[in-house]
């Protein structure tokens, strides 16, 4: 059967079929439970969360589940030097940003407070928490980190946007690879270039990094049904990451009309912005991400444009003024069918099955 191979056997699980960790609150315990419960890999994005967040959110997935699931966190949590700006530049970007905020009916924010790293910290939860599996993104893990998480047989998942980054992993020896194309939804994971340079397409990248890893490659980006799934296991994947479908579930922490964008037309368009972030993701377009292309001199570093955002985000969702919010979704969202976790994990298996036997 095409579900049975390395990544089930190593992780433990029935189906190779990972759900995407969410960060920001997109990910809940019940989603991450139903999907290790259908015999998947839950996830839960746990970069923006305090180490007792982190203990507190394992006992609840753990109490909806037996079955193992994955815990994200970023390796490189800020961009801004010394964790802030300068009031020089803030006052730029506040200028820059003022016509939307003045849109919304609301007064520019104060300048973020400095911003501190909480990787570390959060490292020791994993540690103590030893869930089956430990992806993260934008970086490589140090040789000491990864030596303490196989003493506790965490598996180890890192992503690559590029050939490079692929192999970069591998050499440090991790036990999985996620193939990330250009397509997914959410931020682009790129470390050792520019994410704008970092744009291979999911399909493509499964084949390039089959070529140089000797690890197994989990595929993600533009996949939600069981076709996208034979094609890529078809082309090298040994698994695949599913995030923008898990996200239009109910189960998912997105908001009822983040779900309901993800079903409409607007899901036809989707762009690659750093406009609410700092850092390059994709999502539904907006008049604001569309009128700041180009413009990334205008805005501040990750993660303190997240923050000057969050004040214009509250006041554009609380006014229904969407355009002016970012809706994460990758290109595959016109296609979506299904509403609930364990109806599409069903339809995954069957449809996968039906293809590939």
């Amino acid at each position: 059967m095409w579900y049975n191979n390395k990544v089930t056997e190593i992780l433990g699980i029935k189906y190779p079929i990972m759900q995407g960790p969410f960060g920001g609150g997109l990910s809940t315990p019940r989603l991450a439970a139903t999907v290790s419960n259908m015999g998947g890999l839950g996830g839960y994005g746990a970069y923006t969360m305090s180490p007792q967040d982190i203990y507190d959110i394992d006992k609840q997935i753990k109490s909806l589940t037996n079955n193992p699931y994955n815990i994200n966190l970023w390796v490189s949590d800020t961009d801004a030097v010394n964790g802030t700006v300068s009031n020089e530049v803030y006052e730029y970007t506040k200028q820059r940003f003022k016509s939307y905020f003045d849109k919304a009916g609301i007064e520019m924010p104060d300048k973020p407070v400095p911003f501190k790293s909480r990787f570390e910290n959060q490292l020791q939860a994993i540690l103590d928490i030893k869930p089956k599996v430990f992806s993260f993104m934008f970086g490589l893990l140090s040789e000491d980190v990864m030596e303490q998480c196989r003493k506790r047989d965490i598996k180890l998942v890192g992503a690559a946007t590029t050939l490079d980054e692929a192999v970069a992993l591998n050499n440090s020896g991790v036990d999985m690879i996620i193939a990330s194309g250009f397509e997914a939804g959410g931020h682009r994971p790129s470390f050792l270039a520019p994410a704008e340079q970092s744009t291979t397409g999911t399909f493509v990248l499964i084949q390039l990094i089959k070529e140089k890893v000797n690890v197994p490659v989990i595929a993600a980006g533009g996949i939600a049904t069981g076709s996208g799934i034979a094609a890529a296991f078809t082309l090298g994947a040994d698994a695949v990451q599913i995030g923008t479908a898990f996200l239009a579930c109910e189960e998912s922490g997105a908001l009822p009309a983040h779900k309901e964008a993800l079903f409409s037309d607007a899901a036809k368009y989707t762009m690659l912005t750093r406009a609410y972030t700092g850092r390059l993701g994709r999502g539904i377009n907006t008049k604001l991400g569309l009128d700041l292309i180009g413009k990334e001199n205008d805005l501040l570093p990750f993660p303190l444009q997240t923050t000057f955002m969050s004040f214009l985000r509250k006041a554009a969702l609380e006014k229904q003024k969407h355009d002016m919010v970012l809706f994460w979704g990758g290109q595959i969202a016109p296609i979506l069918k299904h509403r609930k976790a364990d109806v599409l994990m069903k339809s995954l298996i069957a449809d996968t099955t039906d293809i590939l036997g």
